[in-house]
């Protein structure tokens, strides 16, 4: 049995959009409804061809099913923008514009939960959470120089803003990520990159 649910945001059709202003596609898809009797607990969610099939147990609620669907739909929308972001461009720019060391390796994260981003000063390995995929390219940035900031100073201290603040937005980065964290019911924190 097939549902016909409509969510707000996620438009009918399935060609994708021209660039917008951010230099990314739309990650704009259908969405189509599957209840399953062979579908006991989980949740799952393919997209093929333009349209996110999202398949539920028979026994879920109309409110548990859009939930759900929500929050695939989410998840897709991020992990689509996150792969028209070439992040090891963007990190060597930002290296070299701001004067900090760069990193060996930088790559998106799914697994993400309580961090904007993470760094291992031994490896020069960078990792991005998927969720900064649908913001701003200013406050992508803004995480990626803190990162690089850290293959430097591994701390919070004075030595590690001085360099972290080289990015002239900074300030207002942090500022969206604060208000982000207060959107989100993860309970990020801003200051745990």
């Amino acid at each position: 049995m097939t549902d016909a649910l409509h969510l707000p945001g996620l438009g009918p059709e399935p060609e994708p959009e021209p660039l917008d202003g951010t230099g990314r596609n739309s990650t704009t898809f259908a969405v189509e409804v599957v209840r399953s009797a062979r579908r006991k607990r989980t949740v799952g969610a393919q997209l093929h061809a333009g349209v996110l099939k999202v398949t539920v147990p028979t026994w879920m609620s109309s409110a548990e099913t859009e939930m759900w669907t929500e929050k695939m739909a989410a998840s897709f929308r991020r992990k689509m923008s996150a792969e028209r972001i070439d992040l090891a461009a963007r990190a060597t720019t930002l290296a070299r514009r701001y004067q900090l060391a760069r990193a060996r390796d930088i790559r998106w994260a799914d697994d993400m939960v309580s961090r904007w981003g993470s760094c291992t000063t031994t490896t020069g390995h960078i990792r991005i959470s998927t969720r900064l995929a649908a913001f701003p390219d200013w406050v992508i940035d803004y995480v990626i120089v803190h990162e690089l900031a850290h293959l430097e100073v591994a701390g919070h201290g004075p030595d590690f803003w001085q360099l972290a603040n080289r990015y002239p937005k900074a300030e207002r980065a942090i500022g969206y990520l604060i208000a982000k964290a207060g959107e989100d019911d993860t309970g990020t924190d801003s200051s745990r990159m």
